[in-house]
C-alpha cells in the first residue's frame, strides 16, 4: 500500500478500492479494507469489490462488510442519492411535498459498524440533504408496516432495511413505490442507472446530525401503529368467540422484530395472548437459537416453540420470520406429533378463510363478480378451485409478491375488491391495506380462524381436509437442485427447447407416460395454451421458468432463482373433487416427479447436488 493508495497488480480492483478509500468515512470499514491491502489478500478484496451489488426489483440483498459488494455505510449512501434522484425525475416538487418513509429492522454487524438503523438513519439524511421530508422510524418495525405507511401517508416511496430471514451477516434495502407496491420494472433499472451516476457521497450526505433537529425529519412510529391495528379489526369477524375461547397458542419471532406486533395483533381481536417462546422473543442479530432464521424450514426452527407448548398445552404454533412478513404454523396431531403445514396448506386455509368471513357479511351473491384472489404461479392452483365453484376471479402472477401487489392495486384502481393473495415461500396477503406479505394481520387472522374451528370442535387439520373434500386435493411437491455452472444450467433448459430436435422448437410431448398438454416458457415468451402462443404474463430472457401441464390435472414448473445457485422445480397434482385417494395421489404426484428429475433434470449427468436434508 503506497501513499494511502491500493496496488494489488490488477488496476481495474486497485481503482474500486482507491475510489473506496477516497469516498467512505466509515473508520471500521477504512480499517478493513487498509488491512486487507496491506495483508496482500487480494482475493478477499476482489470478493469485496470484484462487483457493485445489482440493484433489482428486489432492492438489494448482500452480507454486511466493506466494498461495494457488501451492505455498509457507503454502499447505503450511493443507493440512496440514485434512488433519491430518481424519485426526483419521477415525481419532480411532488416529492419535496409528499415525502418517503424508511423502516429497519434489528440486524447488526459490529465488526463494518453497520446495522439496519444506522443505515436508515443514513438513507433518510441523504433525503434531507435535498430537502425531502422523511418519515423516519424510530424503532424497529416489521416490514409491512412501510408499505402500509406509503399508502396511509400518501408519499412517493418507502425503504425499508432488512434482510428478512437471511442468515445473520446480510443485511438488504428494499423499496417500495406511491402505489404501496414493490417496484417492478423499469423502476429497478431506472434507479441502478441513477445509482451509478450518483457514486460520490453528496456533502451532506454522512451527516446524521441533521436528523435531531431537521423540521423535514417525523417519526410515524405512533401514528402507523395506531391505524394498523384499527385497520386490520376489519378482518376481526368472531371477537365474542375470541374472547371467550381457551385455544392456547405460542408464538415466536426468531430473534426477530415480531413479538410485540403480533401481540398486540392479538389484542386489537381480543384474542387470548399467545405464549411468547421466551429464549426468542427479544430482537438478536446473532439469532443464536437457531442455524437459519427462516420459519420455512420447519421443525428445526420451531424446536423451541414445541417444548413451551407441550409445557403450556398449546395445540398451534404460530412463527414469522425476523421481518415478520412471512408467517408459518404448526398443529399438535392426535397422535402426539406436530404437523408444520405448508406454505400452500396455509394458503387454501387462509383463502376459505378469508372468503368465508366475506361471504357471511355479504351476502348479495351478486357482489362475488367484482371479488379477486391472487397467487404466484408457483403456488397452489387450490385457490382457482374455490373461485370456480364459488364464482370469484382467480389469477396468477409471476413469482414474488412485487407482481401481486402492483397487480392487486390495478384491481383495486378499477373498484374490485382484492380479498387474499398468497406464494408457497408462507408468504400471505389478506385483505388489501398492505400491498405486500404481512405475517402480523395473517397471525391474528389465524389466531381467530384457529378459536372457531377449537369452538366447532374442529382442528386446522381436519378443516384443511373439509377443503381438499370439496374443491379437490392439491398434492404438491417442491424442491431443488443446487448447480453453480450457469452453462449447464443454460444448456439443460436449451434441451427442453429442443427435445429430440435440435433444428426447431419442439418441447417434449410426455413425461413418465403422462402426456404434456400445454407449455409456457416465460423465458421466451411462448405458451402453447394462447391462441398466437404468446405468453399473458412477462417474459424476461435473464431468467429460466418452464412450466408443463400434464393429462392427469400435474402441474409442473421449474426455475432459476435470482438470489442462489439453485435450479427450483415446483410441482402439483390437481385432483377433481370427490376424489379421495391422497395415497394414491400422492403416489401418481411421486412417479411424475420422479421422471421429471430422471427426464429433464439429468442429475447424474449435469452433476446436480441434491437439496440438502
Amino acid at each position: 500500500m503506497e501513499n494511502g493508495l491500493s496496488s494489488t497488480g490488477d488496476s481495474k480492483l486497485d481503482q474500486a478500492i482507491n475510489q473506496w478509500l477516497q469516498f467512505d468515512k466509515n473508520p471500521q470499514t477504512v480499517a478493513l479494507v487498509q488491512g486487507l491491502v496491506e495483508d496482500g489478500a487480494v482475493e478477499e478484496l476482489r470478493r469485496c469489490f470484484g462487483s457493485r451489488m445489482e440493484f433489482g426489483t428486489a432492492g438489494l440483498r448482500a452480507a454486511m462488510g466493506p466494498g461495494i459488494s457488501c451492505m455498509n455505510d457507503l454502499t447505503i449512501i450511493q443507493t440512496t442519492q440514485g434512488f433519491c434522484k430518481y424519485l426526483e425525475h419521477c415525481f419532480g416538487e411532488g416529492l419535496k411535498e409528499r415525502g418517503v418513509v424508511v423502516g429497519f429492522d434489528a440486524r447488526a454487524h459490529p465488526p463494518s459498524g453497520g446495522s439496519s438503523k444506522r443505515f436508515a438513519s443514513l438513507a433518510a439524511a441523504v433525503f434531507i440533504s435535498r430537502g425531502v421530508p422523511v418519515h423516519l422510524f424510530c424503532d424497529i418495525t416489521p416490514t409491512p408496516f412501510v408499505p402500509f405507511a406509503v399508502s396511509h401517508l400518501g408519499l412517493c416511496a418507502g425503504v425499508m432495511v432488512t434482510a428478512s430471514h437471511n442468515p445473520k451477516q446480510d443485511n438488504g434495502y428494499k423499496v417500495y413505490w406511491e402505489n404501496g407496491a414493490q417496484i417492478v420494472p423499469p423502476h429497478d433499472k431506472g434507479i441502478s442507472v441513477a445509482i451509478e451516476a450518483n457514486l460520490e457521497p453528496w456533502p451532506e450526505s454522512w451527516d446524521i446530525t441533521c436528523l435531531s433537529h431537521s423540521p423535514l425529519l417525523k417519526d410515524p412510529y405512533q401514528n402507523i401503529h395506531t391505524e394498523y391495528y384499527r385497520t386490520i379489526q376489519q378482518h376481526c369477524h368472531h371477537r365474542d368467540i375470541n374472547k371467550s375461547s381457551e385455544v392456547k397458542i405460542v408464538h415466536t419471532s426468531v430473534h426477530g422484530v415480531g413479538h410485540a406486533f403480533v401481540q398486540s395483533a392479538f389484542k386489537a381481536f381480543d384474542l387470548r395472548p399467545p405464549y411468547a417462546v421466551e429464549e426468542q422473543k427479544d430482537p438478536d442479530p446473532e439469532f443464536p437459537t437457531v442455524k437459519y432464521p427462516n420459519p420455512e424450514e420447519g421443525k428445526g426452527v420451531l424446536t423451541l416453540s414445541f417444548a413451551l407448548a407441550e409445557r403450556e398445552g398449546a395445540t398451534v404454533v404460530l412463527a414469522n420470520d425476523p421481518d415478520a412478513d412471512r408467517l408459518a404454523i404448526a398443529e399438535k396431531q392426535k397422535g402426539g406429533q406436530w404437523r408444520v403445514f405448508s406454505g400452500n396448506e396455509l394458503g387454501a386455509l387462509l383463502g376459505w378463510w378469508v372468503y368465508r368471513c366475506w361471504i357471511q357479511t355479504n351476502p348479495d351473491q351478486s357482489t362475488v363478480k367484482s371479488v379477486y384472489m391472487l397467487s404466484s404461479t408457483v403456488s397452489s392452483k387450490i385457490l382457482r378451485a374455490i373461485a370456480l365453484k364459488e364464482g370469484f376471479h382467480f389469477e396468477e402472477t409471476l413469482t414474488g409478491f412485487k407482481w401481486m401487489g402492483n397487480r392487486a392495486r390495478e384491481l383495486l384502481d378499477q373498484n374490485k375488491m382484492v380479498l387474499f393473495a398468497f406464494e408457497e415461500a408462507i408468504g400471505y396477503m389478506c385483505g388489501s391495506a398492505v400491498l405486500d406479505k404481512d405475517g402480523v394481520s395473517a397471525a391474528a387472522i389465524a389466531g381467530e380462524m384457529t378459536s372457531y374451528l377449537a369452538a366447532k370442535n374442529t382442528t386446522l387439520s381436519q378443516q384443511l381436509t373439509a377443503i381438499y373434500e370439496e374443491y379437490g386435493y392439491h398434492i404438491t411437491k417442491n424442491s431443488y437442485f443446487i448447480c453453480h455452472d450457469q452453462e449447464v444450467i443454460r444448456a439443460m433448459f436449451d434441451r427442453l427447447r429442443h427435445y429430440g430436435n435440435q433444428e426447431e422448437v419442439s418441447y417434449p410431448r410426455q413425461c413418465g407416460g403422462v402426456a404434456i398438454t400445454a407449455v409456457r416458457d416465460l423465458t421466451t415468451g411462448y405458451d402453447s395454451n394462447q391462441a398466437d402462443n404468446k405468453a399473458v404474463l412477462p417474459s424476461s430472457p435473464n431468467s429460466q421458468m418452464i412450466t408443463f401441464s400434464f393429462s392427469n390435472g400435474g402441474v409442473a414448473t421449474m426455475r432459476t432463482s435470482g438470489t442462489e445457485p439453485k435450479i427450483k422445480y415446483y410441482t402439483e397434482l390437481c385432483a377433481a373433487p370427490g376424489n379421495s385417494d391422497v395415497k394414491g395421489l400422492q403416489k401418481e404426484l411421486d412417479d411424475l416427479v420422479n421422471a421429471i428429475v430422471e427426464d429433464f433434470f439429468q442429475p447424474q449427468k449435469n452433476n446436480l447436488l441434491s437439496k440438502p436434508e
